[in-house]
């Protein structure tokens, strides 16, 4: 039997002294920063530039550890990269946390000290906050909701009017892997072969190459519904077609092996450290030399192109045929993100 003091009460989510002993314990020596240590019902801060951008995400993993990260950093990465691929350098993070009564104290500790790793990685801080506890049984051990905030880049130019005809599209990377790691994590499966999420933020390469190059028309980070998902929401709004050689997309061996002994699509799995970017044809030797040698990108590729239409996607099989791809339907693989 756990001891009260190594687990969360309903009196944490109180107000009284457990709060504030949570507060002091283990919020304050990892997310402390002058604007958080105010503990005001709002944060103040100034604002660089008269464009800002703000997005707010919910993360409800299942399991809340999993290879290559956790709920935390999960949560501070994705919503950095939604800030990122839109244009923005991040900034601030809020972030609000629903405890279940009976969470381990250690776990939340460790989550905890995992965001502020993640945030000082990235170069944002966490500046205002929020703690509710539920009885057992009414959640799911924790989720968190974070806001993030930023400006947008002067250089940044991106939007679906801008994709036209003969635009190329390319990835930074290997798809498929935090999908796949979480169902691994998940699932009683024994396979020799270990995948880990590729869980990062994406700010320190999609600021420079936006700094660096007028070419970049748009960016989409391939999260829930992955790459296939994604391409067809971007071809529909653009309302242009989008083909794709299946020969040129990446998926490590591993994930491919497994995806295909489960009968899993990579192309639907959801990533955590990858985005899809449309530039313009004359840049993308420049952009893709760039992100390989400059930006630790190695794996980064061109995997198709755009071309006139009406919002259909078409991926170039191995075996030369030519399969549409479509937006996800069911869930294959809830509570990923």
């Amino acid at each position: 039997m756990k001891k009260e003091s190594d687990i969360i009460l309903l009196a944490h989510g109180d107000g009284g002294l457990l709060t504030h002993q949570l507060l002091e314990k283990y919020f304050l020596p990892s997310f402390g920063n002058t604007l958080l240590e105010t503990l005001t019902d709002a944060a103040s801060f100034s604002v660089q530039s008269e464009k800002m951008a703000i997005t707010t995400d919910a993360f409800v993993v299942d399991p809340i550890f999993f290879p290559g990260g956790d709920i935390g950093k999960l949560s501070v990465c994705g919503t950095i990269n939604d800030l990122a691929v839109s244009g923005a350098k991040p900034l601030y993070l809020t972030a609000s946390f629903i405890l279940e009564e009976g969470f381990p104290i250690a776990d939340l500790e460790r989550i905890i000290v995992s965001m502020a790793d993640s945030c000082q990685e990235a170069g944002v801080v966490i500046i205002a906050g929020d703690t509710k506890v539920v009885g057992r049984g009414q959640a799911d051990k924790i989720y968190i909701t974070t806001t993030g905030v930023g400006y947008v880049l002067p250089e940044a130019n991106l939007g679906y009017q801008r994709i036209e005809p003969d635009d190329c599209v390319l990835v930074n990377g290997p798809l498929g892997n935090h999908g796949l790691s979480i169902l691994l994590a998940r699932e009683s499966f024994t396979f020799d072969a270990k995948v880990s999420s590729d869980c990062a933020a994406l700010n320190g390469i999609t600021e420079k190459l936006l700094r660096q190059f007028k070419g970049i028309k748009f960016m989409r980070d391939l999260t829930r519904g992955g790459l296939a998902t994604n391409a067809k929401e971007i071809a529909l709004s653009a309302g242009i077609d989008i083909w794709l050689k299946e020969a040129a997309i990446p998926v490590e061996d591993n994930v491919k092996g497994i995806t295909e002994m489960l009968g899993l699509d990579p192309l639907y799995l959801a990533n955590e450290g990858k985005f899809l970017a449309v530039v313009s044809e004359k840049e993308t030797d420049d952009i893709l030399m760039y992100l390989k040698t400059e930006l630790s990108s190695p794996e980064a590729c061109i995997i198709g192109n755009i071309r006139a239409g009406k919002g259909d996607v078409f991926l170039k099989t191995g075996l030369g045929g030519t399969r549409r791809l479509n937006l996800l339907t069911g869930t294959p693989l809830p509570r990923i993100c």
